[in-house]
Parts: structure tokens; sequence; C-alpha cells
């Protein structure tokens, strides 16, 4: 069963994301200087993921 057009909430697709992949995460921590390759991927820190505000 599928749901009709008129209810499905239009660009919820596009929201951010509260949570980032590991390789996501590698990619900000290298930006900040704060992992180095050949270090190890487990127990990284965690990277705050900033909201876009809609105006």
């Amino acid at each position: 069963m599928s749901i009709d057009k008129s209810l499905v909430i239009k660009g919820r697709l596009a929201e951010k994301k509260s949570v980032l992949r590991r390789a996501e995460r590698l990619k900000i921590l290298k930006q900040e200087g704060k992992w180095k390759e050949g270090a190890s991927i487990f127990g990284l820190p965690k990277v705050k993921v900033l909201k876009a505000s809609k105006k």
C-alpha cells in the first residue's frame, strides 16, 4: 500500500542527517588535523554536525 501524494512531505529526503558515516567523519577530522593517515579508525572522536537553519 502506498501513501497518497497529498500526504507526502516535500523535501523530506533533503533534510540534514544527524549522524555521519565513518568516511565522512574521517574527512572532517583530517581537515581539522585531528586524525592522521594510518591511525586506527576505531574510537574516533565525535564530530559536530551543523544544521542549516531555514530562513
